[in-house]
């Protein structure tokens, strides 16, 4: 079965870095389009970085130049490079895989566990 499991994310102050990862496994790692998604407290939930099959990225206006997202193919692990961090980049971040169609649309059915991100 697929299983996402989620490292990294703590406290920071405003303007350092943080790193969180995603190892994944339980399916073809390649097949499924991997982003990660967080929620800020009393907002909803949204999509701030995801990778394709090719290695095509996108990223939430917000994080554009402030947020990476590369994928290792070989220890199939996704990795969430957040520098610069603001305090609005505080929240519960989530790491989540599937169809590209399904990622894009907010409900891919594959979720990590969360990890917690405070900027002070």
């Amino acid at each position: 079965h697929v299983q996402l499991v989620e490292s990294g994310g703590g406290s920071v102050q405003a303007g350092g870095s943080l790193t969180l990862s995603c190892a994944a496994s339980g399916y073809t790692y390649n097949s499924y389009c991997m982003g990660w998604f967080r929620q800020a407290p009393g907002k909803e939930r949204e999509r701030v970085a995801a990778i394709d099959n090719d290695g095509s990225t996108n990223y939430a206006d917000s994080v554009k130049g402030r947020f990476t997202i590369p994928k290792d193919n070989v220890k199939n692990i996704l990795t969430l490079q957040v520098n610069s961090l603001k305090f609005e980049d505080t929240g519960i971040y989530y790491c989540a895989a599937d169809r590209c169609k399904l990622l894009v649309a907010g409900a891919p059915n594959f979720w990590g566990q969360e990890t917690q991100v405070t900027v002070s």
